[in-house]
């Protein structure tokens, strides 16, 4: 039986249905048993479907700031 780690870790792949039919069926299996991670994925999906919804599209200014942040990032890791 998977953990519930691996459940995790391959949540976002099997909403997205790009498991194996093997991994699909291991994962449904462990979430028919444990109630910890049925409610982890419907949280998942409700996320997922809200998400769009939070913020509209980013305006210029918004992502130049976006970027000035990764780029001073990236230079502050060298």
């Amino acid at each position: 039986m998977l953990s519930c780690r691996a459940v995790v870790q391959d949540a976002d792949r099997l909403l997205a249905g790009e498991l194996t039919w093997q991994r699909r069926l291991a994962l449904k299996i462990h979430l028919l048993m444990c109630h910890h991670c049925r409610r982890y994925m419907r949280q998942l999906r409700v996320l997922i479907r809200a998400v769009p919804l939070m913020h509209g599209r980013a305006n210029d200014e918004e992502v130049s700031e976006i970027m000035a942040h990764i780029c001073s990032s990236e230079n502050s890791e060298h």
